[in-house]
C-alpha cells in the first residue's frame, strides 16, 4: 500500500497548470492569479489626512490659528499654511503644502472668528503620507494567489480590471452502482440515494472548479467504460465515487488500465479511504474514491482539492490550529493512518465526534475539524496537543 505522504506527493507533482485567460475582476473571486500584479500608482498617492482636524504646522500647536479654509475629501487645497496659520480638513483630504500635522477636531477650541488652539498636550501627527503603503510599479500581489475579497479591493485601487487567471478546472462527477439511485428517486429494497456525487459537487464548486455531472454507471462494464471515456474527452479530472474494492462489480481498475491510463496509486494506508486510486493519461487526472460517503469526502479534501489546486497554480496550503484533546483517544490496531473528525467544545478542546464508521454519513455535519493518528500511535491523552485541520 501507498503511504498517505508519498500519495500526496504523487498526486502534486503530476499537475501540469491549466491555461490562462482573463477574467473581468467581479468574478475573480476564488480565481488563482496567474501573472504578478503591479501598482500603476503611489498609494495613498498624496499626503492625506487620517482624521477630521485641521492642518498645520507643529511648532506653532502652543499658538492661536487662523483657519484659513475647508478642505474636503476629493478637493485640491488652495491656501499654503504659514506661520500661525491652518485649514479645517475632513478625513482623506489632501494635507495643504506647509502643513506637517493634522490635530483632532476633539483636541481643538474656537477661540474667536476663525481661530481656533489646540488644547491636547501632544498629537500624532495623523497624516497617511504618499507612498507609505505601496510604491508605484511595486509588486502587491504574486502569481498562484488565491484571490479574496481582500485582494479583490487591491485590484480595484490599482485599476487591474481585467487580471490573467488561470482557467478553471472542469470536473467530472461519476457515481457507479446498481444499488444507487437519485435523491429524487424512492429507493427499492436494497437500494441507497446517491449522497456521494451531490457531496462532491458542492465540494468541487467551494473552490470554484467547475462540476460536471455524468450520472450514475450501472455495474456493466461497456456502460462504465463509456461514460468514463466521455468523461476523460470532456474534463479535466474525472472523479469516479464506488466499483474501487474488492467485489465482484469492482472492474473499473482493470477498466483504466485496458484505456492507458496509468495507475500512480491503487490502495492507500489510510481509514477511511483505504481503496483510493489516481491515475493520469496525459493532461488528465482520475479519482476513484471509496462509495462510502466519509471517505469520499475526506479523500476529496486531502487529495482532490489539492490537485486542483495546484492545477490552477495555487499550492493549497489548509489552515491548521493547534488544540488540546478533551479526551483520550485510543486504538488497537495501528497500522494506517487515521482521520478522525472532531468538534470544538465549549471549553476550547477537541471532542471526537459520533462516529459510526465510513458509511456515517452525517458524522461530519457538525464536524469543526479532522485530526490525523500516525501510523504506530495506539493512544492521545487527554489534555495533550494535537494538530487540527479544519474543515
Amino acid at each position: 500500500m501507498t503511504t498517505f505522504e508519498e500519495a500526496y506527493n504523487i498526486v502534486i507533482e503530476s499537475a501540469k497548470p491549466l491555461e490562462t485567460e482573463n477574467a473581468p475582476i467581479e468574478s475573480a473571486l476564488n480565481r488563482v492569479l496567474a501573472s504578478d500584479v503591479y501598482s500603476d500608482m503611489d498609494m495613498p498617492p498624496f499626503n492625506k489626512s487620517a482624521m477630521d482636524g485641521y492642518a498645520c504646522r507643529r511648532e506653532d500647536l502652543a499658538n492661536e490659528l487662523e483657519v484659513l479654509e475647508i478642505i474636503a475629501a476629493g478637493e485640491m487645497p488652495r491656501e499654503i499654511i504659514g506661520i500661525n496659520q491652518c485649514s479645517k480638513i475632513m478625513t482623506g483630504a489632501r494635507v495643504p503644502k506647509g502643513a506637517d500635522v493634522v490635530i483632532m477636531v476633539e483636541q481643538t477650541e474656537n477661540t474667536g472668528k476663525n481661530k481656533i488652539k489646540f488644547t491636547g498636550t501632544n498629537t500624532f501627527n495623523n497624516i497617511a503620507y504618499k507612498a507609505e503603503d505601496i510604491k508605484k510599479n511595486e509588486l502587491i500581489l504574486k502569481k498562484g494567489t488565491l484571490l479574496k475579497p481582500q485582494h479583490i479591493a487591491l485590484l480595484a485601487s490599482v485599476g487591474c480590471c481585467n487580471p490573467c487567471v488561470s482557467r478553471q478546472a472542469r470536473v467530472a462527477v461519476i457515481s457507479t452502482g446498481d444499488e444507487i439511485v437519485e435523491p429524487f428517486e424512492i429507493p427499492g429494497p436494497s437500494q441507497i440515494r446517491n449522497s456521494n456525487a451531490y457531496q462532491i459537487i458542492s465540494q468541487v464548486k467551494e473552490i470554484n472548479a467547475i462540476p460536471v455531472y455524468m450520472g450514475i454507471a450501472k455495474d456493466d462494464l461497456e456502460i462504465t467504460e463509456a461514460i468514463i471515456l466521455k468523461a476523460f474527452a470532456e474534463c479535466d479530472v474525472v472523479i469516479v465515487t464506488g466499483g474501487v474494492s474488492m467485489g465482484d462489480f469492482d472492474f473499473v481498475p482493470s477498466l483504466l488500465k485496458k484505456n492507458n491510463i496509468k495507475l500512480l496509486f491503487e490502495k492507500l494506508d489510510v481509514k477511511p479511504g483505504r481503496p483510493t486510486i489516481f491515475g493520469t493519461s496525459e493532461n488528465k487526472y482520475i479519482f476513484c474514491l471509496p462509495g462510502n460517503p466519509v471517505s469520499s469526502y475526506i479523500m476529496f479534501e486531502m487529495l482532490t482539492k489539492p490537485l486542483l489546486y495546484e492545477l490552477s497554480g495555487h499550492h493549497y496550503q489548509p489552515a491548521n490550529i493547534y488544540m488540546t484533546l478533551g479526551q483520550t483517544y485510543s486504538r488497537k490496531k495501528t497500522d494506517r493512518l487515521i482521520f478522525a473528525p472532531v468538534i470544538f467544545n465549549k471549553n476550547g478542546e477537541l471532542e471526537f465526534t459520533e462516529y459510526h464508521g465510513s458509511a456515517h454519513v452525517n458524522s461530519l455535519c457538525n464536524a469543526d475539524g479532522i485530526i490525523v493518528i500516525p501510523i504506530g500511535v495506539s493512544e492521545i491523552k487527554k489534555g495533550e496537543m494535537v494538530h487540527v485541520r479544519q474543515i
